[in-house]
């Protein structure tokens, strides 16, 4: 029985397949597998804004053939990229295949060459929940933002307005307001 192997893209998981070599299998979850319905409010506002999440449509094969590997595996390593994306990408793939994500079945490959394949399997950890946290929250404020606009933040004290927008691609505007006049 051999060892699965998840990561995001079919191009490393050839590659990466080749460093490990026999006893494991490498496949891809082709990125995200679930996500926020973008028909209806996606968070419960009376249970701590908790998320809805759905099997995103497309995916239905890939879900179907990741659990049935994985079910026929001894052990499931979730090998997804190593930021916020890629760690949401292994909590929902944990979620999806009933696995622990307190357990140490996250791997990151921070290069892939043989050595850092290699040294990142013989290295497992667990899902952060941090980072879990933080995609979703990022996931949640740009689901209820207008696409154009992006998310707009302002405060103010001292006499001064104090306002910091971001738009889809992450680029910031601040913009501090005081009687004297604004500035950017």
């Amino acid at each position: 029985m051999s060892e699965l192997v998840i990561v995001e893209s079919p191009a490393k998981a050839k590659t990466i397949q080749k460093y490990l070599g026999p006893g494991f299998e490498v496949v891809a979850s082709m990125g995200h597998v679930r996500d926020l319905p973008k028909s209806k409010l996606s968070v419960d506002i009376e249970h701590d804004f908790t998320p809805t999440y759905i099997d995103m449509k497309g995916k239905e094969d890939v879900i179907r053939d990741l659990k049935s590997r994985a079910k026929k595996s001894s052990r499931v390593w979730l090998a997804t990229d190593p930021d916020r994306e890629g760690e949401a990408i292994s909590w929902h793939l944990a979620q999806l295949l009933g696995l622990d994500i307190s357990e140490n079945n996250r791997v990151e490959f921070n290069e892939i060459t043989k050595t850092g394949v290699q040294a990142g399997i013989r290295l497992p950890s667990h899902i952060s929940e941090n980072m879990v946290l933080q995609q979703q929250t990022q996931a949640r404020l740009w689901g209820w933002a207008d696409p154009g606009a992006g998310i707009t933040v302002s405060t103010s004290w001292d006499g001064r307005s104090y306002s910091a927008k971001a738009d889809r691609d992450g680029a910031w505007t601040v913009e501090v307001a005081t009687p004297a006049g604004s500035y950017k």
